[in-house]
């Protein structure tokens, strides 16, 4: 780890939390459509109308409003009342207003690491609901420099560590999905913390037993200062 010289954070349960508030309000939901599906089943077919409007609107909560109204007039044969749709859309502005509770230890471990690295936040989803998680978060001061893309691929963290001008030895990523988060950035040389979320979306999951050597699993964010 002597190499290291920038350190990336996830934002997303990784931070601060943000999958459960989006569960919470996808439980509202379905209980509004349990006149026409069971709950099992709306969720089934919300999440396959966000993964199929992922290439068209990306990720963040606009997207998911728009995937869940869409969801609740193909369920209903089209047939919702337009005071339906707008509950929903209140749905939205909810979930966009949720006060940013970060993750236990964050702070402590920014301040721990400020100047002795540079530390950039790196993280997926709608430009505008990032940057507003970030400056209610109180935690912007902390950054070098701050990366929100619309995607996490291994061509981003290759233009990310390319603009910070640093070899993908001297790089480390710190998040909760090891699909977006940790499998990419070892694919490109790059190093990995792995921190899960005690929940994860369904799209983030995959089924992988790493063995590599840049890679660590650890139990909290804090326990990334045993090897820094």
């Amino acid at each position: 780890m002597s190499k290291i010289k920038v350190i990336a954070f996830d934002a997303d349960d990784t931070l601060w939390i943000n999958e459960p508030y989006f569960q919470e309000t996808e439980k509202k939901f379905c209980d509004m459509m349990e006149n026409f599906l069971p709950h099992h089943t709306v969720s089934r077919e919300l999440l396959k109308t966000e993964i199929n409007n992922l290439s068209t609107y990306g990720y963040g909560i606009k997207s998911f409003i728009l995937s869940m109204i869409e969801t609740a007039l193909k369920i209903s044969d089209y047939q919702l009342k337009p005071n339906v749709i707008d509950r929903i859309i209140g749905l939205g502005k909810e979930l966009i207003d949720q006060p940013i509770e970060l993750i236990d230890g964050v702070e402590q471990v920014l301040q721990a690491l400020q100047g002795k690295y540079r530390l950039v936040m790196a993280t997926k989803g709608d430009l505008l609901d990032q940057e507003k998680k970030l400056k209610k978060s109180g935690l912007e001061k902390y950054f070098h420099h701050i990366e929100i893309v619309s995607e996490k691929k291994e061509g981003e963290y290759r233009k990310l560590i390319q603009h910070l001008d640093v070899p993908p030895s001297n790089f480390l990523m710190i998040g909760n999905s090891l699909k977006s988060d940790i499998l990419p950035v070892l694919k490109v040389g790059g190093h990995g913390f792995h921190v899960p979320f005690h929940t994860t979306w369904e799209y983030e999951k995959v089924e992988s037993n790493i063995e590599h050597p840049n890679f660590q699993k650890l139990d909290t964010i804090s326990d990334v200062l045993q090897f820094l």
